[in-house]
């Protein structure tokens, strides 16, 4: 789950701790020490399984989990960083070189990954409703018939931080929470995974979502740097460029790229007139249109634009939006995402989701502006977490007192979002390091998956990342991109579930 709007420009306020040393402070390193070391030692029973497809075909999979080392900078006789859980699912009777291997993870930063596992990829899913609304207790895991395990092994991991996964202690956790120490950390698990699972020979993918797709477009790069191959990379909800998305004074970028979203969002509330009324096509297209022709010039222009083309911007504006003419002209023709959520729907006392716009949530009766739960993830979040909590005890043997943290608050709001030397926490991007990757690996291919109704990464956005790519016309023929109607987690509605399904099985039969 991507939740970095505001965080990302703020100062990273890590976790700094004094330099004397106390007994206290002895003490709970050794305390963190101590739990690290029990985690990997750990060895969880797993179970065996078997799914039927939509095919009509049965697989038989071993599950099992482990907490795997993360050693300083890779260097295996130096203590361990971290204790990084990894779940994997591996098809009963397959020869291990010539089955691929998938590892997943979401994003955040501080989401465990739990998602895309109980979500579209695993054996198994938690079923929640399709319009958006909440799930009712009970919750529990089904059968999932278009599991992505037809076409790899797959390995689900919990980022340090998230799920059970720890660090040694506060100096690694401060390393581990940052675009880059993060990078290393996620690469160095999947080298340990390969290593121990003799898995060597097989064809490597990634799959991110969110935030990690951040991450996965710049592991794709560090990977390949280990003299890991990958054969292909799959983002879905895609976040290479903070800049596209992050809202914040000089920054124009994302009132251009994300008015086709709302603008198809508005369509689907009812909110549009006219012609714009008729479809979300009719919506995204209008909109479109008018950003490609229109918008960029006239938010460039600034103060320089006249009187009259600042009266018909602001008039198509809330035309495209369902906004008030008044409202768009005193917020100087720029709709943000926080002003979307609170205006669109204000009169019926609603607010708009921004992971799954399609969902709405009851304002406060004062109806102020306070962004207090996000109602496109509350409607799903407690599914996922009891019904997830109850997979691990029963399949996998892990039951345990400590908390899983399924969406790590203090994880995101720790996070430091430089790179390398850079400091003042400018716009992250990995874009150059995905660029880079396909370029060094002439057999890299991606699949890009965009949910239209997300408000968190709109599909126009990442459309314009995709574009921004460093790389030759030939080199951007291996990039594929596809759209489904619902949002962050499309796969969360079930029609989008299967067509993100046949849109993975026809990428990888195209190689």
């Amino acid at each position: 789950m991507l939740r970095y709007r505001a965080a990302a420009l703020q100062s990273f306020e890590g976790l700094e701790m004094s330099d004397a040393k106390t007994p206290d402070n002895d003490d709970k390193a050794a305390r963190q020490r101590a739990r690290l070391d029990e985690l990997l030692a750990l060895q969880p029973p797993g179970s065996t399984g078997h799914v039927k497809l939509a095919s009509g075909r049965g697989l038989d999979y071993a599950l099992g989990a482990a907490f795997l080392p993360v050693a300083a900078k890779g260097h295996d006789a130096a203590p361990p960083e971290a204790a990084v859980m990894a779940t994997h699912y591996l098809l009963q009777g397959a020869a291990p070189a010539q089955r691929p291997v998938c590892f997943a993870f979401n994003g955040g930063p501080g989401s465990a990954s739990i998602w895309l596992h109980l979500g579209a990829l695993g054996p198994k899913r938690v079923v929640v409703p399709d319009d958006a609304s909440a799930a009712p207790a009970p919750h529990a895991v089904v059968d999932n018939p278009h599991t992505w395990f037809e076409h790899f092994d797959l390995v689900f991991v919990d980022p340090p931080h998230t799920g059970w996964s720890v660090a040694a202690g506060e100096d690694a956790r401060k390393g581990l929470l940052s675009v880059d120490g993060d990078v290393a950390a996620l690469a160095e698990v999947i080298r340990v995974w390969l290593t121990r699972h003799r898995r060597w020979g097989s064809p490597v993918y990634l799959a991110g979502e969110s935030y990690g797709t951040t991450r996965a477009a710049a592991m794709a790069d560090t990977l390949q740097g280990m003299g890991v191959q990958l054969s292909g990379l799959i983002l879905v909800s895609c976040a290479m460029d903070l800049q596209s998305l992050v809202f914040a004074h000089g920054n124009d970028l994302p009132y251009g790229l994300f008015l086709p979203a709302f603008a198809n969002t508005a369509q689907y509330h009812g909110l549009l007139k006219g012609t714009l009324a008729a479809s979300p096509e009719a919506a995204r297209a209008a909109a479109e249109a008018f950003v490609a022709d229109d918008y960029v010039a006239a938010l460039q222009a600034g103060a320089r634009l006249s009187h009259d083309r600042r009266a018909r911007i602001a008039r198509r504006v809330a035309e495209l939006t369902g906004l008030p003419r008044a409202l768009v002209e005193a917020k100087n023709l720029r709709i943000s995402d926080a002003t979307f959520f609170f205006e669109a729907m204000r009169d019926q006392g609603r607010i708009v989701g921004r992971l799954e716009s399609r969902g709405t949530g009851p304002m406060a009766a004062s109806r102020t502006r306070d962004w207090e739960f996000d109602p496109g993830i509350e409607a799903i979040a407690p599914a996922y977490t009891m019904a997830g909590m109850a997979w691990f005890a029963e399949a996998l043997g892990l039951q345990r007192d400590v908390r899983y943290e399924v969406l790590s608050h203090d994880t995101h709001k720790a996070w430091n979002w430089n790179r390398g030397d850079a400091q003042g926490n400018a716009f992250t991007t990995t874009a150059p390091d995905l660029s880079r990757a396909l370029r060094r690996n002439p057999l890299l291919k991606v699949l890009v998956a965009s949910g239209r109704y997300d408000l968190g990464t709109p599909y126009s956005a990442s459309d314009w990342s995709l574009a921004q790519l460093d790389i030759p016309p030939e080199v951007h023929a291996r990039i594929t991109h596809r759209y489904y109607d619902a949002g962050h987690m499309m796969y969360t509605r079930e029609a989008d579930l299967r067509q993100l399904k046949a849109d993975l099985a026809g990428w990888m039969e195209a190689a």
